[in-house]
C-alpha cells in the first residue's frame, strides 16, 4: 500500500462569471422579437457572457498518510474550491486529484440538517449523509449528544434551536466520523470560546490517531498548533509549502497592509446593514506614522467608518494579533462604562483606541477589525488587514538596549514596579 493519501497534479478550476449560456427555444425567440425593442440596454459594467476566471491554476502537492496539512490564504484564494475538488463535490477543469482512502468532509457544518426533524433524527440523517452506517451512528449517538451539550433538547425540532445549538450538534456529528482522510474547513469557528476549545481538542485527537487531515482556517494559532505542514494559496496558485511557522509568517507578512494605514475606496469598503468601514490607521502619540513605532510611546489605532443609524448595541473594535497568529487581545469602544463611550452619530465617524506605552513587546503585530451588534450579528469581521511593528525601547537604562532584552519572550514587556521586601 502506498504511503501517499492525496496526490494533486496540475489542478485547475475555471469558472464562468457571466450569464449562463443556453439554447434558444421557440418561446425565447418570440419573446426576444416582441420585447426586444422595449428592453433596457444591458449594464456595460456587467461581465460579458464569456468572461471567466481561474479559481485554481496548476496546483500540485502530495499528502502522506497520517500527515496533518494546513491550507491558508485570503478569501478568494481558492481554498474552498480545492477542498470541493478533493471531496469530489466538483470536477477540476484540468489536472487530476487521486485520493487513497475513505474521505470525510466537513466543508459546511450542518449540511444535511432538516429544520422540521428533531435533533435525534437529524443526527441519524446527517450521519448517513456524511457516510456513517446506522449501526455506527447508534454506537456513537450518546457520545455525539454529550459532546454537543444539548441533551435536554435532542428531541426538539432543530428549527427551534439557536444558531449556537445548531452548530454544536452539527459539529458533534461530523467530528465523530472515523475516515482515513478528514477534510475540514473552518469548523473551529463555531460556537462560543469554551466549545471552540472542545473542537480544538477533538481535532488534536484526530491528528494523533495517524489519520490524514486537511485543515483550512483563518485561525493561524490553530493552524500552527494542529498542523505538521502548511501550504498557502494566493489567487488560485500554490505560493508556499513548508513548516507551519515559516508559511504562517509569510502569510501574515504578505496579507496585511503596511505604511501605517489601510484605506478602502467607497465601492470596495467592507460593509453590512448600513455600516461601512473606510479606513484603519496607526500612529504614535507624537503624531509620527509609517508603521514602525517605539514601545516608549502610546500607540494610537484609529478606525474610520460610516453608519446609517445608531444602535446602542453597536460594537466597533478589533483583535490585535501577533506575528505567530495568536490573538493578543480584543477590544471594543463600549468596553468601558457607558458615560465614557466615544459618541457614535449617523454618518461619518472616527474612533481612536490608545494602546499604552510599555505594554507590548517589540515585534510585528496585525489588526483584525471586528464590528457587530451586541456581539451577535457580525457586520465586519476581517483577518489581519493592517500590519505594524513595535521596537522595544523603554529608554530607562542602558540595559534596555541589550540584544537579549530586545528578544524578550512573550507578547508583553511591561514596566512593572519592584520594591524591596
Amino acid at each position: 500500500m502506498t504511503d501517499i493519501a492525496i496526490q494533486a497534479e496540475g489542478l485547475g478550476k475555471l469558472y464562468r462569471i457571466g450569464r449562463a449560456r443556453r439554447t434558444n427555444t421557440l418561446r425565447d425567440t418570440i419573446t426576444q422579437t416582441i420585447a426586444g425593442p422595449f428592453r433596457r440596454n444591458r449594464n456595460p459594467l456587467a461581465p460579458a457572457d464569456d468572461e471567466t476566471f481561474w479559481a485554481l491554476k496548476d496546483v500540485s502537492f502530495e499528502v502522506k498518510r497520517g500527515e496533518v496539512m494546513g491550507i491558508i490564504g485570503r478569501n478568494g484564494a481558492g481554498k474552498s474550491t480545492l477542498l470541493k475538488i478533493l471531496s469530489r463535490i466538483t470536477e477540476p477543469t484540468e489536472g487530476e486529484a487521486r485520493i487513497y482512502g475513505r474521505v470525510g468532509s466537513l466543508l459546511e457544518v450542518g449540511t444535511g440538517f432538516h429544520p422540521e426533524l428533531t435533533g435525534r433524527e437529524n443526527v441519524f440523517l446527517n450521519g448517513a449523509i456524511l457516510g456513517m452506517k446506522r449501526g455506527e451512528i447508534a454506537r456513537k449517538f450518546d457520545e455525539i449528544v454529550a459532546f454537543s451539550e444539548i441533551e435536554k433538547f435532542i428531541d426538539t425540532p432543530v428549527k427551534h434551536y439557536s444558531s449556537g445549538m445548531y452548530m454544536r450538534l452539527a459539529f458533534a456529528v461530523a467530528a465523530h466520523l472515523e475516515p482515513e482522510i478528514l477534510i475540514v474547513d473552518e469548523v473551529l469557528a463555531v460556537g462560543d470560546a469554551e466549545f471552540q476549545k472542545k473542537c480544538m481538542g477533538k481535532m488534536r485527537e484526530v491528528g494523533s490517531q495517524s489519520r490524514t487531515v486537511l485543515f483550512v482556517s483563518h485561525n493561524m494559532a490553530a493552524v500552527q498548533t494542529l498542523c505538521d505542514r502548511v501550504v498557502m494559496l494566493m489567487a488560485g496558485h500554490l505560493a508556499e509549502d513548508g513548516h507551519p511557522e515559516h508559511v504562517v509568517g509569510r502569510y501574515l507578512a504578505t496579507a496585511a497592509g503596511r505604511g501605517g494605514e489601510i484605506v478602502w475606496p467607497s465601492d470596495q469598503a467592507p460593509s453590512a446593514a448600513g455600516f461601512k468601514l473606510f479606513a484603519i490607521r496607526t500612529r504614535a502619540a507624537d503624531g509620527r506614522a509609517g508603521g514602525t513605532y517605539s514601545t516608549r510611546l502610546d500607540l494610537i489605532i484609529e478606525m474610520e467608518f460610516e453608519t446609517a443609524t445608531v444602535s446602542k448595541g453597536l460594537c466597533v473594535g478589533f483583535d490585535l494579533v501577533s506575528a505567530q497568529g495568536a490573538t493578543v487581545f480584543r477590544t471594543y469602544q463600549n468596553d468601558q462604562a457607558p458615560e465614557f463611550w466615544p459618541p457614535i452619530q449617523p454618518g461619518r465617524n472616527r474612533l481612536s483606541c490608545v494602546v499604552p506605552a510599555g505594554l507590548l513587546n517589540g515585534g510585528v503585530y496585525l489588526i483584525s477589525p471586528r464590528v457587530s451588534v451586541h456581539h451577535v450579528e457580525w457586520m465586519v469581521q476581517l483577518e489581519s488587514v493592517l500590519q505594524f511593528e513595535l521596537v522595544l525601547d523603554h529608554g530607562l537604562s542602558p540595559l534596555w538596549n541589550s540584544q537579549s532584552d530586545r528578544n524578550r519572550p512573550g507578547v508583553m514587556a511591561p514596566i512593572l514596579r519592584w520594591t524591596r521586601a
